[in-house]
Parts: C-alpha cells; structure tokens; sequence
C-alpha cells in the first residue's frame, strides 16, 4: 500500500525547472531513499512534499488526501514529519523543551485554558512531558533532558531534530540528510535508529549522499538527476543502472 504518490511533480524557479514531472510513490512502513548528484532535485521535492514551497503542477496525495498547496503546518498535522540538512534546533531551550515543541501539533487546549489554568491544561502538560521524554530515551538522548540543547555534540544534535519529528507522532518522516557530519560510529548507529522508527511502523523517505547507508538500510531507491527521475527501484537494481552510473560517474 502507499502511503505517498507524487504524480507530474513539478517546481519551476524562473527559468530553471528543478524538478521535471517527477511520478514515484513511496510505499507503507518501508524505507525509501531519493537519491541524486548535487542539484538533482531532491531537497526541493522533499519541500513540495511537506508544502514549504508551492508546486508548479502535478498533484502530492498522502494517505489518500490531495496535500497539494495545503499549509505546512495543515500537512504536519495530517501525519507528516521531517527534519532538515542544517540542522535547527532550539540552542537556548534544553533538549526536553525541543522534544516537546514538537508536541504542539497534537496539543488541545488553547488559549482560555493556559489564560484561566483550567484542570484540563496540566493534564495535558504531564502528559507532553512524558511523551517527550519517551523520544528521548527512543533515541538515546533520555539521560540528557536538561542539557541546553545548544551543547550537544553534533550528532545528538542530530539525534534531538529526529525526537522533535518523531513527537509529532507521524505517520511519514522525511529526513534531509541525516548523516551528513557524523563519523562511521555515528552513522551507523544512524542506520539503527532508522530502522527502528520504521520498525514503529512509521514510513521513513530519506534523502542522503552515504551510499553505504542508503543501500543497507533501504527497501527502494529512487534516482533523480537534474530534476528528472532517472531510476527507481531495489538498491541492487539501482546499483547496476547504465543511468545512474552516468549521472554519478560521468560513464558507464
């Protein structure tokens, strides 16, 4: 079953089409990776997908809804989550208070509750707390709640941006990079985590540049190059694609 199409995707900046009529689906509770040299689209998709730019034409369904224009936060409330190359996270705040921002999509009270302190209100705050605090321990930060999150090392800081998403309770996470700065122990603890997550039965569609890491991990690859989709499939029917030998080494 998908549990995202993308059908005649496209995204023009001026002149330049960065992404062509791109179709591909990604299947349920599976890893996908999208791959692609520098420039090929990829970063772009992902953000026509969580609607962070408008797309030109083509259509983006998601679980069976047309997501197409919807606002970013109207598509993270539907289920869908991500994270991003440079990473952005709440330097000032600790790392428990990062994890429960990401919370706020499925918060319920408004503003009389927090104005008037209602009951309703700490419930729902305990309840954030230990839903933040079980992200946390998922991916291995437990121990540091109440570090700044401005003094992690890189790769937790990594590690705190995957909570956050995962607090949104999505059904659907995209991630931009996530091994980009981290060391081979790292990564492949990287790789683990990701695993995991789908093991939740949560879809994972992955955009990386670590080949090693995208052909373990990966269920299907899809290929773009110069916003095109040049290939999809398994990463050994990818691997040996005459195309994508090209579009990353020039020759066959």
């Amino acid at each position: 079953m998908n549990l995202l199409d993308m059908q005649g995707l496209s995204r023009n900046f001026g002149g330049l089409r960065a992404v062509s009529d791109v179709s591909a689906s990604i299947e349920s509770t599976k890893i996908t990776s999208l791959i692609g040299p520098n420039g090929a689209g990829k970063t772009t998709a992902f953000n026509l997908v969580t609607g962070l730019l408008p797309v030109s034409s083509g259509t983006i369904h998601f679980n069976g809804a047309n997501i197409t224009g919807l606002a970013p936060y109207k598509i993270a409330a539907l289920g869908i989550a991500r994270t991003f190359q440079n990473i952005r996270i709440f330097g000032n705040m600790t790392v428990l208070e990062n994890a429960m921002v990401g919370l706020h999509t499925r918060s319920r009270k408004g503003f009389f509750s927090a104005a008037f302190k209602l009951p309703g209100l700490k419930r729902e705050e305990a309840h954030i707390h230990r839903e933040a605090m079980k992200k946390l321990e998922f991916v291995g930060l437990n121990g540091m709640a109440n570090v700044s999150a401005g003094n992690l090392a890189f790769g937790r800081q990594r590690a705190l941006e995957i909570a956050r998403a995962l607090a949104t309770e999505p059904k659907l996470l995209l991630l931009d990079e996530p091994a980009a700065g981290l060391n081979t122990h790292e990564t492949l603890a990287l790789g683990e985590l990701i695993r995991k997550i789908c093991g939740l039965g949560i879809t994972v569609f992955l955009v990386e540049h670590d080949m090693e890491l995208v052909m373990s991990i990966s269920d299907r690859v899809i290929v773009l190059n110069n916003g095109k989709l040049i290939a999809e499939g398994t990463p050994a029917e990818v691997q040996c694609d005459p195309e994508v030998i090209r579009a990353y080494l020039g020759e066959e």
